[in-house]
């Protein structure tokens, strides 16, 4: 197994570091920090784990061949292509950079180079989500009409990107590997209330050349902890709730059927309701799996299910949809 090292252990690159270490051992050999208090946390929790505040440190080590990012977004550009040009793999965070361009240029480096780059689009490695993606393939809900998604809260407040930034790039790979293809335009809404300039609520609509709609609604100013995502189809109709403990998909045998002999037209039409469906999920925490991804990657060069080219195409939608929120919802094509 490779050697990696981690930069940024803030509260979410804990989280990686904590699956890193249990699935690399000791081959997670490098830590960097700027921040002293952090460095000291992990000489506290996992011993004999180096530490260090110069990320040149990662850089230059020989020995290091695969790096993973979890440092505030602004920087993931810079240092990506750092460890790219050093002949490094990456794990970067989600979102991959902030421009498209930027993204674009770390895709051609990592191909040039060779070397492998994913992005953490954790959602893609839920357990509950491939069931889903499995499900739409086999043609068990039909045509996908449309979908829609909500992830909201009551805080924690960012200061520096705003909601769409910071929860959509969750739902959009979700929608994005689902459907396994790129929206044509989108549209965006929302309204900062808290601080200006910086959107608290935001909602987003991508449009597919097959008619496919997704909706999208995040938000930190919400009454209410809510991570659903519901697939209407022409067969069936499924819903996954990840704030639900278990039973975290249904699948509902409920749909409009069309009659060959009808009199009027509402009788051409007939609502169709049928069986609940709570199937049995296998479970496992979606990071330990995304993080197993990554290291099986790195050993077999196998491209990463969430790679820089997939991350490129959220980016791109999350771009639309910001330029669509900046001009007050103007459609952006794609």
């Amino acid at each position: 197994m490779k050697n990696i090292a981690i930069a940024g252990v803030g509260a979410w690159g804990r989280n990686l570091l904590r699956n890193f270490r249990s699935l690399a051992g000791d081959r997670l050999v490098l830590a960097c920090d700027g921040d002293k208090k952090r460095r000291e946390y992990i000489h506290q929790t996992y011993p004999g784990l180096q530490t260090t505040s110069d990320y040149n440190d990662i850089i230059k080590r020989d020995d290091i061949e695969a790096v993973i990012l979890a440092t505030p977004p602004a920087a993931h550009f810079d240092l990506a292509m750092a460890a790219i040009k050093a002949d490094k793999d990456v794990f970067v965070e989600k979102p991959l950079v902030l421009s498209v361009a930027e993204g674009a240029k770390l895709v051609e480096e990592a191909e040039k180079r060779k070397r492998v780059l994913m992005v953490g689009h954790i959602m893609v490695y839920h357990p509950a989500t491939l069931f889903l993606k499995e499900q739409i393939d086999q043609g068990e809900l039909g045509r996908i009409y449309y979908l829609y998604a909500s992830r909201v809260n009551l805080g924690k407040v960012r200061n520096i990107e705003n909601a769409l930034w910071s929860f959509a790039p969750h739902d959009i790979s979700i929608i994005l590997f689902l459907l396994g293809k790129q929206p044509v335009q989108v549209t965006s809404t929302g309204s900062a209330y808290l601080q200006p300039g910086i959107e608290d609520v935001v909602f987003t609509v991508l449009h597919f050349d097959d008619g496919t709609m997704a909706h999208i609604h995040v938000s930190w100013l919400d009454p209410r902890k809510d991570r659903k995502l519901v697939v209407v189809g022409s067969k069936k109709m499924a819903e996954f709730d990840d704030s639900q403990a278990s039973e975290k998909i249904r699948l509902y045998d409920k749909g409009v059927n069309t009659k060959q002999d009808y009199e009027t037209y509402g009788e051409y039409l007939a609502i169709r309701t049928g069986d609940i469906v709570i199937p049995q999920i296998k479970t496992g925490e979606p990071l330990a799996e995304e993080c197993r991804h990554f290291l099986n990657c790195i050993e077999t060069r196998e491209r990463p299910r969430s790679d820089g080219v997939e991350g490129l195409r959220v980016l791109k939608v999350l771009d639309a949809a910001q330029r669509s929120l900046q001009s007050g919802g103007a459609p952006v094509k794609l």
